[in-house]
């Protein structure tokens, strides 16, 4: 095994690098650019600047897809890792790089580069890449509960994740009642509106949070295995109530909506069922990883497509194809690692459409950010943190739990990340809300992910400690002492292996 580099070699490449960044690379970008701008900012013969349209070489289609797609991937990429060195998960810098791609920053600079770089004609295929992200990131979420499984604590874990979704839903549905008359879409009625925040406010980024618990070494304890259980079952719950909203929104007689719940649940019966034990069989044969890997592709989109048919949205489809699909478990199926891979790819490669694509339908800078907007956002943040924090902190400490683990738990669920913009989203496109509460809760979403981690922090959840006095350390590992917990207190979480993303690979049970 050849010797570790020493520190002062290590130092030495890091200077090396941000050298060639520094000088080289980033000289690079700000030439192009103002080329590019200063191409798109010439005066005409009548001395007024020409920004309005596409300005730049004509690329053609695919030279602009080409060209937008390099620019998605490496701004979310360097999005990411900015962030990360600032302490905060990389999905909140992925996000941030997707709206300064959007008319929030880069429209507002220079409109005419954006409308090259972002031309009509590559807006389809940019959102069909997103759409393929999207279900096969559902499909590993799918994968990470179907991991799971309880043993003992039933009792403290649903009281923790009935709190953890009816009190955010509760208070969400209540602030939504004043708001309907000014901040509803086109289709978000009284009710409908009113439902869609409470699930806004009650959601809950499983797959942001598992990896918050694998970099604080948390997984194990009772406060990052109740977090789990409890994003889990929520954000199923409001999966389903988000299927029934949208299905209300579509209209159409009583009798075709009750036809659809009626294919809703033979389906799921059915992925759930049959096709379940199907798929378990095949696994023990040990099929190749590259037949398992075409049909996760080909059952997630087709699954997607069939449920999005039956009025129910296609994520639903794609999280049911997950649940349903064989957990990896020790010399099961060679399978395994390929569809890690897979989920890895959708997650690296393909989510940062979608960040591009949900950047470009928010424009925060065209707000009227007055009195009552903020006032809006203010109240909707403070409700989402109460709801979270206090809401399942609460119920735990009630349950049994140290004061200080149930605020860990707490700040742990209060974390939305991804999956709230993906629900902002399906309510934007659906009609329920207009681009003003869109980008509130957008603001919300992101606030409520960036204060996860500063605050663990600060109450030093590495430290954790599980009820009777043992502790685990930073790292996830016992400390001396720290033996199996009484029955009714122990849970067994399938996150055992390191997350490196929003989107974590298929869970390994024990």
């Amino acid at each position: 095994m050849a010797a570790r580099s020493s520190a002062p070699e290590r130092s030495t490449r890091r200077r090396s690098w941000a050298a060639v960044a520094l000088t080289g690379v980033l000289p690079l970008v700000v030439i192009v650019l103002v080329v590019v701008i200063a191409e798109g900012s010439s005066v005409d013969a009548s001395g007024s600047t020409a920004r309005d349209g596409a300005t730049g070489p004509h690329l053609g289609a695919t030279g602009h897809f080409l060209l937008a797609a390099a620019v998605v991937v490496a701004a979310a990429h360097l999005g990411g890792a900015l962030l990360k060195r600032l302490g905060q998960p990389r999905v909140v810098g992925e996000i941030c790089a997707g709206l300064a791609l959007g008319p929030t920053l880069l429209g507002n600079l220079a409109p005419g580069t954006m409308a090259w770089l972002f031309p009509e004609s590559v807006l389809g295929p940019i959102d069909g890449l997103a759409q393929i992200g999207l279900v096969l990131f559902m499909f590993g979420v799918g994968q990470e509960l179907a991991g799971m499984r309880l043993r003992g604590a039933a009792t403290r874990m649903l009281i923790v994740s009935q709190s953890s979704t009816l009190v955010p839903f509760a208070l969400g549905a209540a602030v939504g009642v004043p708001l309907v008359a000014h901040y509803a879409g086109p289709h978000g009625d009284g009710i409908v509106f009113v439902l869609f925040m409470g699930c806004a406010l009650s959601i809950t980024a499983f797959p942001v949070l598992a990896r918050l618990l694998a970099d604080l070494g948390i997984t194990r304890t009772e406060a990052g295995r109740l977090s789990l259980f409890a994003a889990a079952v929520g954000d199923g719950a409001i999966w389903l109530v988000l299927a029934a909203i949208l299905a209300v929104t579509q209209g159409g007689d009583p009798t075709a909506l009750l036809l659809n719940g009626v294919m809703a649940v033979a389906v799921v019966a059915l992925l759930l069922g049959p096709v379940k034990r199907l798929l378990s069989q095949w696994a023990a044969r040990k099929r190749s990883g590259e037949v398992g890997m075409l049909m996760v592709v080909v059952g997630v989109t087709g699954v997607a497509a069939l449920t999005a048919a039956i009025g129910v949205h296609q994520l639903i489809g794609a999280l049911l194809v997950g649940l349903a699909w064989p957990v990896r478990r020790e010399g099961a199926s060679g399978i395994g690692p390929g569809i890690e891979q897979l989920i890895d790819t959708a997650r690296t490669v393909l989510l940062p459409f979608f960040f591009f694509g949900f950047g470009l339908t928010v424009d925060l800078s065209a707000l009227e950010w007055g009195a009552p907007l903020v006032v809006v956002f203010l109240v909707l943040l403070a409700l989402a943190v109460f709801g979270k924090v206090a809401g399942p902190g609460l119920a735990a400490w009630l349950s049994g739990m140290q004061p200080r683990p149930a605020i860990v738990l707490g700040v742990l669920l209060n974390a939305r990340g991804l999956t709230e913009l993906i629900v902002i989203q399906i309510g934007y496109d659906a009609g329920i809300i207009d681009s003003r509460m869109q980008a509130v809760l957008t603001l919300v979403a992101l606030s409520t992910t960036m204060m996860a981690s500063p605050l663990l922090h600060l109450l030093k959840a590495g430290g954790d400690e599980r009820p009777g006095g043992r502790a685990r350390t930073s790292s996830g590992t016992a400390a001396p002492g720290d033996g199996p917990g009484p029955p009714s207190q122990e849970l067994t979480s399938a996150v055992e292996g390191p997350v490196t993303g929003p989107s974590p690979g298929p869970a390994r049970t024990r």
